[in-house]
């Protein structure tokens, strides 16, 4: 049922990076100025997924005033996209502050969003965007000028330790290391390559400004919330960072896209929660 406080504009062009087109879904409170809006970064493991996967939480949170911009990204399909990946969520970011007047947003009141894949990509953006790592890539974008930095930062079941995840994949076994492919190259063969692509590489105090809330859940056998999430909340924590975790209990990786107003849906239990987080951060 389509929600009539609320503007959906699908398919907006937002970069074109090496001939390809990116776009995103944006959803925005009807009637209101000024509002904070999230960029929001889907998951699928670095190789799949759609902007789609937060077709409940757009409408939902612009319904309560807070706009969203749900991009897609390059995958790594058929070879490596890091660091593309992160340029084209930074370009997103870029896009909405450009384009704040237009859309009645406030450009000083813009956060990241991301699941699994996607909250990898969105703390990188996030974290890494003040170190110039990943910054003018893509000089010739309308918005290449416009800061890119987040106020706020929320990853839910996400990846912030690149060799750790590396290692998930070859312990797992059975399919092919989604990690290794993303990247283009093993640990082994640059270390640094994975100190740069892990979130956790900025947790740093001159990057405490930006506020963290942290999902996960306890049953997660995709990404272990004891590799990923507690130690990334722990080195936030140790830099000055506001984080706040949202534990889930019994939930397993993949329930972003279930549906908010489900009866005991794992969404349901994060909207509030991050509602409360989003009034006092964003």
């Amino acid at each position: 049922m389509a929600d009539d406080s609320v503007t959906a504009h699908k398919g907006i062009a937002y970069a074109n990076h090496d001939g390809v087109e990116l776009a995103g879904d944006l959803y925005l409170p009807k009637g209101r100025t000024a509002v904070p809006a999230l960029v929001a970064v889907h998951g699928g493991g670095w190789v799949q997924g759609v902007r789609t996967a937060f077709q409940y939480w757009g409408p939902f949170l612009a319904a309560r005033g807070i706009a969203m911009f749900s991009i897609s990204y390059r995958l790594a399909a058929k070879g490596k996209t890091y660091p593309q990946a992160v340029h084209d969520v930074l370009a997103g970011v870029q896009f909405l502050r450009g384009k704040a007047a237009e859309f009645q947003i406030d450009p000083a009141r813009i956060g990241l969003m991301g699941a699994s894949a996607g909250a990898h990509l969105a703390a990188l953006a996030a974290l890494g965007w003040s170190s110039g790592k990943f910054s003018k890539a893509y000089p010739q974008d309308t918005f290449a000028a416009v800061d890119a930095g987040a106020k706020c930062l929320i990853g839910v079941y996400g990846v912030y330790d690149a060799v750790a995840m590396w290692t998930s994949y070859q312990l797992q076994g059975g399919h092919e290391n989604n990690f290794e492919k993303f990247m283009g190259a093993s640990p082994m063969e640059s270390r640094q390559l994975y100190f740069d692509a892990s979130p956790i590489s900025y947790a740093t105090f001159a990057n405490n400004k930006i506020s963290v809330l942290l999902a996960a859940g306890t049953a997660d056998d995709l990404v272990d919330p004891k590799e990923q999430t507690y130690p990334f909340q722990l080195a936030l924590k140790q830099a000055g960072f506001f984080v706040r975790p949202c534990i889930v209990a019994g939930a397993p990786h993949y329930w972003i896209n279930d549906p908010i107003d489900e009866p005991g849906s794992y969404s349901g239990f994060l909207a509030p929660r991050l509602l409360r987080f989003l009034a006092e951060k964003l």
